[in-house]
């Protein structure tokens, strides 16, 4: 048995207009080390001020993207794999 450690690094920047951008970084320890993802979220005028949701949104988008990435990449190492 093993166990492996892997691990995603979030970086939120706020411009203060309430645009929110939202990066994520998988890091595995191993050959797969560049995946990343990116969201964003943009408050509305009418909307309520509360920054903790445009991150929230970023966040999640960023985080289904970087899935997506991962899935992506998995499916491309299945294909390069002799059956």
């Amino acid at each position: 048995m093993s166990t492996k450690h892997w691990t995603v690094d979030i970086t939120i920047d706020d411009d203060g207009s309430g645009r929110t951008q939202a990066h994520a970084r998988l890091d595995t320890g191993g050959p797969i080390t560049a995946l990343r993802g990116d969201g964003s979220a943009a408050r509305q005028r009418f909307d309520e001020d509360v920054p903790v949701i445009g991150d929230e949104l970023a966040v999640g988008r960023a985080l289904v993207e970087l899935g997506q990435r991962l899935l992506a990449q998995a499916d491309a190492d299945l294909e390069r794999t002799p059956a």
